[in-house]
């Protein structure tokens, strides 16, 4: 599963444990808002890592209901974050995630006469520290996402970004470098009152 190869699923021993997996995963997705508590500790049973903070709103889905997922600390994800984690998945600090974003670490091959077989395989993903991942994002097998970088809403992340950059569309392309005009516009011709921040 996590060498890159070509492999078909099914395997009994892995499909138990990923039953058991996904019932934990439903189990949290029927968590009222009032459990956080219980969300979080849910949270460390179900994820291979996850750090301090982090926050997910149900509905949550996942293949391996985050048994290969690795979060950093202060990761933020919105409604229907769907992470096919039949390989890792590693997610830097302060992160952050639109509603509806897709990140699929598993694909399957071109030729028919493989799929046909079932065949798959299975690249990680991973996505740098204070990211921000846009609305309906989709994040495709074996992505690096750099430090610091921006994925506009409804991008589709087909290679690597580099770090430090605002990146968008499909297929996803660099369209600027973050730089002063950020550190004094919020958003359009907000200006950032840095006397009103902590």
């Amino acid at each position: 599963m996590h060498t890159g190869e070509l492999y078909l699923p099914g395997d009994e021993e892995i499909v138990e444990d990923q039953t058991k997996r996904l019932d934990c995963l439903y189990d949290y997705n029927m968590t009222r808002p009032t459990e956080g508590e219980k969300r979080e500790a849910m949270l460390k049973e179900m994820f291979a890592e996850i750090g301090e903070g982090c926050y997910i709103e149900p509905p949550f889905h996942a293949n391996l209901g985050g048994g290969n997922v690795h979060f950093g600390k202060y990761v933020y994800a919105n409604f229907n974050l769907t992470m096919v984690d039949d390989t890792h998945i590693y997610v830097g600090d302060y992160t952050m995630f639109g509603p509806n974003v897709t990140v699929a670490t598993a694909g399957h091959p071109i030729l028919p006469e493989l799929r046909e077989k079932l065949y798959q395989y299975n690249m990680p993903i991973h996505i740098g520290k204070r990211c921000w991942i846009g609305a309906g994002a989709i994040i495709l097998p074996g992505v690096t996402i750099g430090d610091d970088t921006v994925i506009g809403a409804g991008s589709v992340v087909t290679k690597d970004i580099p770090a430090n950059v605002v990146a968008v569309g499909n297929p996803c392309r660099v369209l600027r470098e973050i730089g002063e005009h950020d550190r004094e516009y919020y958003f359009k011709d907000r200006k950032i009152d840095y006397d009103s921040i902590e």
